[in-house]
């Protein structure tokens, strides 16, 4: 009887797996287009089969649907195969943490771009200053065709284009996460301004500093990769030891759902688990806070 409900859970969990990964692989087949079929020498045009529509129509609920919530349908699919409510809980819990993440790694990438266009402004205004635009002008055409500056692009824009203060529009702009750069740039516009000093020079010193900065933070983050993916990687581990022990019919979803010893080693598990990625986590990015 155990032999035969490990083969059922094996059976269960090999369909639930290759599903998603069909799913998740974003197979382009016939769905995305209509089907040819000649018949009597005419091209007829059909559409796609059901199965064809149901991909379809998973495909735009996967697309519309945050990674986040993937986290309750694993929860509910483990609670289907061990038949126990923990599972979904466990799942409905991972929500907001998994949309943290995904803010936080959302978040960097803002950063990440908002600090490229500040590089790119740099630059783009040097060029217009040599060019023999006066700064004012030079600040307005390159602030146009920079993007992601954010909301303080306008304000930049205003104050390029009516006369207004410059540094500090700048400097209010440098507060937003990634910016930090403009403060530079407000640095060099008031000495050039006020003292009549080259702002072009000053610009590509700042270009320059800010390009190294960055590529010295993309080396460290390229160096630390491998520490991050090795965290992730082991605290997979415990997920291939269930695939193993119910491929080898020792029903290891109803010994942790369903017995006291079980459940006991599950919570211990979790909490030594998520403590452990938290912490791995954490080393790896004051390293590169560093």
């Amino acid at each position: 009887m155990t032999t035969a409900i490990g083969e059922m859970s094996v059976g269960a969990a090999m369909a639930c797996a290759g599903a998603a990964a069909w799913v998740m692989g974003g197979r382009d087949t016939a769905a995305r287009r209509a089907r040819l079929l000649r018949a009597g020498g005419e091209v007829l045009e059909i559409g796609p089969s059901p199965w064809e529509r149901a991909v379809v129509g998973v495909r735009r609920l996967r697309e519309r649907l945050r990674a986040e919530w993937w986290s309750a349908v694993a929860g509910l699919v483990i609670a289907v195969l061990g038949a126990s409510v923990l599972p979904l809980l466990a799942g409905a819990v991972g929500v907001p943490l998994l949309r943290r993440v995904r803010q936080a790694g959302e978040e960097r990438r803002e950063r990440q771009l908002r600090g490229d266009a500040v590089i790119a402004l740099c630059g783009a205004l040097a060029g217009e200053v040599r060019a023999g635009r006066q700064p004012g002008e030079a600040l307005l055409r390159a602030a146009r065709d920079s993007d992601g500056l954010g909301e303080a692009q306008a304000v930049v824009l205003a104050a390029a284009r009516f006369g207004g203060e410059v540094p500090g529009a700048l400097s209010d702009a440098a507060r937003q996460p990634g910016a930090d750069g403009l403060s530079g740039l407000a640095a060099c516009w008031r000495v050039a301004v006020d003292r009549g000093a080259g702002l072009a020079a000053g610009l590509d010193r700042l270009e320059e500093a800010l390009r190294a900065e960055r590529d010295q933070r993309a080396d460290l983050r390229a160096q630390l990769a491998g520490a991050r993916s090795t965290a992730v990687m082991l605290a997979g581990l415990p997920v291939l030891g269930l695939l193993l022990g119910t491929a080898l019919g020792a029903d290891p979803l109803h010994v942790l759902l369903h017995t006291t010893p079980g459940l006991g080693c599950l919570l211990v598990g979790a909490v030594l688990e998520g403590v452990g990625l938290w912490w791995a986590l954490r080393i790896v990015r004051g390293a590169e806070a560093v």
